[in-house]
């Protein structure tokens, strides 16, 4: 029996099925293409789903429901109104991104439920199902029973079919600077992470996980669990239920108020999101999470440019200089401002990040009460703010703001206008936010509802400005940037910091093979490759990037952002030929192929240049060596194009040699096969030029 008549489908057009299995009410969807089918029945009067794949249960069947401050429990009891199915297939274009056009291509499911007893409450529940994977939603309807929402618990299930292999970080309500683990979902303990030195404001109150959370089943399917269009409401983590083989939702809490979510009806919350896919590769050519977020609210944003940026920042990570003038090494002076400018100039580099440029910088971190410590529109006496832009004008090369509010949100609130307005007069268009440090007020925690709406707020208000956010500590990225698209990257995953000063070695081999099948999933990630000087020194003898520098390539197109970082010290890049590659790659792209790839081991992505016919590749792998073979079919036929290799040496390793590296020059085209070798903890970039 085939797929389709296992759920009782017409062919094409996927319909609704009022019909009755062992006396529940039944509603079936399907995904456009027939593979991902969704069966909703109200079981006892709860409402219950289950998710089938090529014709086999990828999600067995999971409840879903509430528990409130203010009223009942939404669980049992309830029933099937009426149901309405419809479809669409449409495209939208991405203004900067990993592609340009993004189909839009689904079966909607309705359901409109309605409580048995009195006081008769209201709930929809609508799925849309892609070919990629599905997403759902709980909408609360205009009613007379029911006026606001305080929530203390959302009961949604996703019911496992075996106990899969599972790439996670904790579900920590402040921070996802975790690094990832590899085990079983039985094998899941986020608890025993709760005591890490590395990351001050660790909060892990239950054993669950955060989102996206990638798993791969017996059969070789990969599922990735996340949400989408997260909007005035709090994040959600995964809590696991390891004798069920079960996740369940558990929303980020506030302990001011003792409920999760505060909510006036009539709301919907941010769509639960699955993505399904036969290969990891299709997990990152996945379109979905951008597509269940709504169009765009604010028109064009073509006063920011993509573009690679030159900064302040990894000296204090050296501890070359400083953040903050009393140190006696202040890093943000004018005339260092001014080499860094010079040097972004002459190698097409488009932007520079001025990192503590402005007071306060003595008295944010390590504090009780940061409360009005920053002032974000003064700069330090040796910095000359208005005299930097001016100069970077005259070299083509745009200022980065940047706004620390050391996790104290309010004074950065007092003052964001006349800062985001600052910012508009002087021609700034793009801002690195960041919010180091436990949330004041204290009880309110990153991923809780109150900051996602002051995350939100800084968004609407650059637009307002024409200002771009490029947020650090965020709340996780959920696809607002189809409807916000000055939403441009964020960090939100342990970054390449790390590498330079935490206790633990830093960020293993394998970690970038993690993050471009988990956290990149749900958007652009600001991870500052291109580290040169692998071995710190002299700074940080005790410190060191644990990638070849042919990795430290290849990230620059396996990472997706629209602003790319060219983070080391200007000297380890003058006279090196492997930075050619830097300055001739692109940051925005017309389309994404990923060639090849397994989740912690390695991946090839391919990536075309919005502006021009030029490709680029990049390749890492983890700890162990490979050797890939690519096909070049993605060219365009009949052209042929210059083939730039820049791989890792004969006895390249990330540890033992990680600097070692050649460049390999030939002529290609769509019919040409490319073979290289990658060292343990290598990369490679390849740059593929219209001749």
């Amino acid at each position: 029996m085939n797929f389709k008549s296992t759920l009782f489908f017409i062919a094409g057009l996927a319909m609704i099925l009022a019909s009755c299995a062992n006396g529940k009410p039944v509603r079936n969807v399907e995904s456009p293409d027939g593979k991902i089918g969704v069966q909703f029945s109200m079981v006892e009067g709860q409402a219950t789903y289950e998710v089938l794949f090529n014709g086999k249960k990828v999600i067995e069947p999971s409840t879903l429901g509430f528990d409130f401050q203010n009223m009942p429990s939404i669980e049992k009891g309830w029933k099937i109104v009426s149901s309405q199915l419809s479809s669409n297939n449409s495209t939208w274009e991405m203004q900067w991104g990993e592609k340009k056009v993004v189909v839009d291509n689904f079966n909607q499911l309705v359901l409109n439920l309605e409580e048995e007893q009195a006081p008769n409450r209201k709930m929809n529940l609508v799925f849309k199902v892609y070919n990629d994977g599905l997403g759902f939603r709980y909408e609360f309807p205009e009613q007379e029973a029911m006026k606001e929402a305080m929530i203390t618990d959302e009961n949604t299930q996703f019911n496992l079919t075996g106990d899969h292999k599972v790439w996670w970080i904790p579900g920590d309500w402040d921070i996802y600077e975790h690094l990832y683990h590899t085990t079983s979902l039985t094998g899941i303990d986020a608890i025993a992470l709760r005591s890490n030195d590395n990351l001050a404001q660790t909060h892990i109150p239950e054993n669950a996980v955060n989102t996206p959370v990638t798993m791969k089943t017996a059969e070789g399917v990969y599922l990735s669990f996340h949400e989408a269009n997260l909007t005035d409401y709090a994040g959600m983590t995964l809590k696991v239920n390891k004798e069920k083989l079960m996740l369940e939702s558990e929303l980020v809490g506030s302990d001011r108020t003792g409920y999760k979510v505060k909510r006036a009806v009539p709301f919907n919350t941010p769509w639960r999101t699955i993505q399904i896919s036969e290969n990891a590769g299709g997990l990152i050519e996945s379109d979905l999470i951008v597509n269940l977020n709504e169009p765009n609210k604010i028109g064009s944003v073509d006063y920011f440019k993509p573009m690679k940026y030159v900064g302040i920042w990894w000296d204090m990570h050296l501890g070359t200089k400083s953040w903050d003038l009393a140190s006696g090494k202040h890093g943000a002076t004018t005339k260092y401002a001014k080499e860094l400018i010079d040097f972004a100039s002459e190698n097409k580099i488009g932007g520079i990040l001025v990192e503590g440029w402005n007071t306060g910088w003595e008295h944010w971190i390590g504090f009780e009460d940061r409360e009005g410590v920053f002032d974000f529109v003064t700069p330090y006496k040796d910095y000359d703010l208005k005299e930097v832009v001016r100069y970077g004008k005259e070299k083509g090369v745009e200022l980065i703001m940047h706004h620390e509010t050391s996790a104290a949100p309010r004074t950065y609130n007092q003052q964001m206008d006349t800062a985001y307005q600052l910012m508009n007069s002087l021609g700034i268009h793009s801002v690195k936010t960041g919010y180091v440090g436990k949330i004041i007020p204290k009880g309110e925690y990153h991923h809780g509802q109150w900051m996602v709406n002051n995350y939100r707020r800084a968004v609407e208000t650059g637009a307002k400005y024409k200002v771009a956010v490029n947020a650090h500590e965020p709340i996780k990225a959920t696809g607002l940037r189809r409807t916000y698209p000055n939403i441009i990257s964020r960090e939100g995953l342990r970054g390449q910091e790390f590498n330079a000063w935490a206790s633990d070695g830093g960020n293993p081999p394998e970690h970038l093979s993690i993050v471009a099948f988990t956290r990149m999933l749900a958007g652009p990630i600001d991870y500052t490759p291109g580290i040169f000087n692998i071995k710190l020194t002299p700074n940080k003898p005790n410190n060191q990037v644990n990638t070849t520098l042919a990795q430290q390539l290849a990230l620059y197109v396996v990472i997706n952002s629209p602003i790319q970082m060219v983070p080391d010290l200007i000297e380890n890049y003058k006279g090196n030929p492997a930075f050619q590659f830097i300055r001739d790659v692109a940051v925005t792209w017309e389309t994404s192929k990923v060639l090849n790839g397994e989740v912690g081991d390695f991946v090839t992505i391919a990536r075309k240049d919005r502006n021009s016919e030029n490709w680029f590749v990049g390749s890492i792998t983890d700890e162990n060596a490979r050797d890939m073979n690519i096909d070049l079919n993605f060219l365009t036929a009949g052209k042929k194009y210059k083939a730039t290799l820049y791989l890792d040496g004969k006895d390249a390793q990330w540890d033992q040699n990680p600097t070692e590296f050649q460049i390999l020059n030939k002529e290609v085209d769509n019919t040409s096969k490319l073979e290289y070798h990658l060292a343990e903890g290598g990369g490679a970039a390849i740059s593929l030029i219209e001749l």
